[in-house]
């Protein structure tokens, strides 16, 4: 299907959009929360202090065992369920949380995702609003940031890396530039995670770069951090800035981890077939018939892709991977 057909049945779909309860904010966050009790507050907090109008906050909690609920539940009361609506998850693992909440009847101008741990610059929603009103919004676009790093006790540890590569479909095949807790959406981007509907990938957020680029979307990246990235043991991805962190990634590549999500995200784009570009159509083709083809056709056929990663070090992991057969 091409664009234009995209376009067409994103119209259709919004048309027909139950809203939910009051009136459609415009901004929904889309908060994940598991055993989050630790720094909960703290993220909500700096939600509450968003300098962006009619946010409502809703929360999806995977059957945490601490005092998550009992948090939520407090703040819901403090702010009213006009502002905080509170979910129960799947108990399926956090990709599933976020699914959960991106395919439920859930309707705003715009959706950011968040995680239960960090603090966001009271400007994040604002300045993600500003760079998406210059996108047609029949346009599917995302928002997106470097973040800050600190330690799990608020003490800055750096920035994250900044990308400077364009963001497209030939680089999200192999590595995401947008953390989820940096990403808004708007509606045409929110409308076509929907229409695909919930897929077996590595990350909520991989994908979504993945769909929307591929779909011929818009992805707008900012140099400049939008919150503070808190990194702490329970972290289900942490940051790469450490030459520690860098080479256990390359060598778990190499094993092969990254050839397995590799897979998973293929799989479910030859799902979504239908709503990718012609173009994008050709690049995943290539990008899937040469990982697994005998060396020579191998190499041939991933520089024939156009795939690219975005750094020096992602470039010599995406060479060696393919010399390997662990892409």
């Amino acid at each position: 299907m091409e664009p234009e057909a995209v376009a067409a049945d994103y119209r259709q779909v919004q048309s027909g959009s139950p809203a939910p309860e009051g009136e459609r904010p415009a901004v929904a966050v889309l908060l994940c929360t598991y055993n989050g009790a630790e720094f909960l507050e703290e993220q909500l907090e700096s939600i509450r202090r968003q300098e962006a109008d009619g946010v409502r906050v809703y929360a999806s909690d995977d059957h945490s065992t601490d005092a998550t609920p009992a948090i939520l539940a407090a703040f819901r009361e403090r702010w009213g369920e006009d502002r905080l609506v509170v979910h129960t998850g799947p108990g399926r693992g956090h990709v599933a949380n976020f699914f959960s909440l991106i395919c439920a009847p859930i309707e705003a101008d715009y959706f950011a995702y968040a995680d239960q741990d960090d603090v966001w610059d009271a400007d994040k929603l604002s300045r993600a609003l500003r760079a998406l009103a210059s996108v047609d919004p029949e346009v599917p676009a995302i928002y997106c940031t470097r973040t800050r790093l600190m330690n799990q006790g608020g003490s800055p540890l750096g920035l994250s890396p900044l990308f400077k590569k364009p963001p497209e479909f030939s680089n999200a095949l192999i590595h995401n530039i947008g953390g989820g807790n940096t990403m808004v959406l708007n509606r045409s981007a929110m409308q076509l995670l929907r229409t695909v509907g919930h897929v077996d990938v590595v990350s909520h957020d991989w994908w979504t770069y993945i769909l929307i680029t591929g779909a011929g979307g818009r992805v707008i990246y900012d140099a400049e951090p939008s919150l503070c990235y808190r990194q702490h043991p329970r972290n289900l991805v942490g940051s790469s800035m450490s030459w520690r962190e860098r080479f256990s990634r390359f060598f778990l590549a190499l094993r092969g981890r990254n050839r397995a999500w590799n897979t998973r995200n293929t799989r479910a784009l030859q799902q979504a077939r239908n709503w990718l570009t012609a173009e994008n159509r050709k690049v995943l083709d290539e990008f899937c018939h040469a990982r697994d083809a005998t060396l020579v056709p191998r190499v041939l056929g991933i520089r024939r892709s156009g795939v690219y990663a975005q750094s020096g070090w992602g470039s010599l992991s995406l060479m060696a991977a393919t010399f390997l057969k662990k892409l």
